[in-house]
Order: C-alpha cells, then sequence, then structure tokens
C-alpha cells in the first residue's frame, strides 16, 4: 500500500493507494511552523479513522514545495515507519524528459501533475493547476515538459486586493450571477473569478497556439490539445469554461502515485 504526499503551500494532501484504487484522501491546512511530533499526531488521526497506521505502508512517495516541511515530514515518518518515503524532483525517475533551461526549478508537484496527464492521455497536453499559483504545464507528445506559467492564484489575488486597499473586504470565491456588479462583493468577485476564466482561456489559447507550432509539439488544431485541471479551486473556474478536456482535483495525487510506483527498488 502506498500513501502519497503532496505537500503545498497552502494544503497538504494524502492519498492512501492500495495498488488499485485510491481508498482515502485528505485535504489539511499547511501550517509552516508545525513541528513533526504535531503533524505525527495529525497523521495518525487521519488514518486511524481510516482504520489504518503508519506502518501498513510499504511505499511512501512524498512532492513537496515547502523545503522545511518536506524535512519535518520526514522526521516524522522515521519516527513511524521503517519505509524511506521518495522525495520527488526532477532527479528521479519519472518516465519524463525536461526541456525547461534548468530542471531543478520545477517544482515537484508540477512534475507530478506531468507524469499523471501523460500517464492518462498519452498525448499532448496542458495541465492547468489552481493552487496558491495558478500553473500551466505543456507536456508534449513524446513525453517531454515544454515549459510551464505561472500566475498568482485566485485566493492570493483576492488577498492581495484586500490587503492593498482600504475599504475592500477579504470575500469567498464563488462565481458572480453577471459580470457587472452591483455591489462590493459581487464586483471583486467578478473581478477575480470572471478575470480569472479570461487569465485560464487566453493562457490555455497561447499554450496551445505554441504547441501546435512547435515541432516539439504535435499536429492538428490548436484545440487538439487536451487540457486537464486541477488543484484545490479547479471547481470554482471548470462550470464557467468548455477549455477542459476534464477536472480531477487528485491528479498531483496520481501523479505521486504513478512515479512512487516506478521508484519500486528491484
Amino acid at each position: 500500500m502506498l500513501l502519497a504526499v503532496d505537500i503545498g503551500n497552502t494544503n497538504i494532501l494524502f492519498g492512501v493507494h492500495d495498488g488499485s484504487e485510491w481508498r482515502h484522501h485528505w485535504r489539511v491546512r499547511t501550517v509552516r511552523d508545525k513541528m513533526a511530533d504535531e503533524y505525527g499526531v495529525l497523521v495518525r488521526a487521519l488514518l486511524r479513522e481510516a482504520s489504518l497506521a503508519l506502518a501498513d505502508f510499504d511505499r511512501i512517495a512524498i512532492a513537496s514545495v515547502v523545503p522545511p516541511l518536506t524535512g519535518r515530514i520526514e522526521e516524522m515518518l522515521a519516527d513511524e515507519t521503517p519505509v524511506d518515503p521518495l522525495i520527488i524532483s526532477h532527479s528521479v525517475d519519472t518516465g519524463m524528459r525536461y526541456a525547461i533551461d534548468n530542471p531543478a526549478e520545477l517544482g515537484a508537484d508540477l512534475i507530478a501533475d506531468a507524469v499523471a496527464a501523460y500517464a492518462r492521455l498519452g498525448e499532448a497536453c496542458v495541465v492547468v493547476d489552481f493552487g496558491t499559483a495558478t500553473t500551466f504545464t505543456a507536456i508534449t507528445g513524446d513525453a517531454v515538459v515544454l515549459g510551464v506559467a505561472i500566475a498568482p492564484g485566485m485566493n492570493l489575488a483576492a488577498s492581495a486586493l484586500a490587503g492593498g486597499t482600504a475599504q475592500l473586504p477579504q470575500i469567498r470565491l464563488v462565481p458572480p450571477s453577471r459580470a457587472i456588479g452591483r455591489n462590493t462583493v459581487d464586483s471583486i468577485r467578478s473581478g477575480v473569478v470572471l478575470g480569472y476564466v479570461g487569465l485560464v482561456e487566453g493562457m490555455i489559447g497561447r499554450f496551445q497556439a505554441e504547441m501546435a507550432q512547435s515541432s516539439a509539439g504535435t499536429s492538428g488544431a490548436d484545440g487538439d490539445i487536451k487540457v486537464l485541471a486541477t488543484g484545490g479551486l479547479s471547481s470554482v473556474i471548470a462550470p464557467l469554461t468548455r477549455r477542459f478536456y476534464a477536472v480531477d482535483p487528485w491528479l498531483t495525487l496520481d501523479g505521486i502515485r504513478i512515479i512512487g510506483e516506478r521508484c519500486v527498488p528491484q
């Protein structure tokens, strides 16, 4: 059984895979100053609810974009299980190649996204991951990560708007009923949520056009390049656009699983 861990700036995702299917998922808030023992208490409690313990896992794979927490999670695991976790990076065997200037800069979550998307589709595609940042990852038809675009995530943008102004509040991000807001809350929702729809659709169009023109991309019309959406806020944007081939909030965990299975010692 495999425990997949995705350590992000806002949330940490845990997934339990029994070799055939995902049995459990959990999403918890990232707390950067939480100690290893505190995470141990949290993880044991989550597993206990599923009648599991860390000793039940023979494989553990971690993708992290928060380096201080990577070490603490490793420390917590070392106290609970003899299994050495696989820490995902460009240097492990992912089955992908990288056409970017410095592969070491590529986040482990984006590597996992690319692996999962290519495993699902087997062709050129784009992954849009709605997290703390909104990221766009281009994967070619021959399993090359072609490049990435990074924009501030919706929550980050809304927080910056509230923090940088005197009269605009922090709000919950849900789609407004119309683009022309008639009160402050709906006006912010329109600008942030519907504005992000425009950002996402525009970036997808640019990615598809560049990939279609690239010799490393794919032949055919721009729209032939499928787009997968993932991340906690994908459910907010997905109903507002037709540009997504599929939406999978657990895509990153699936990529972690695939890499973890691929890197099992022989």
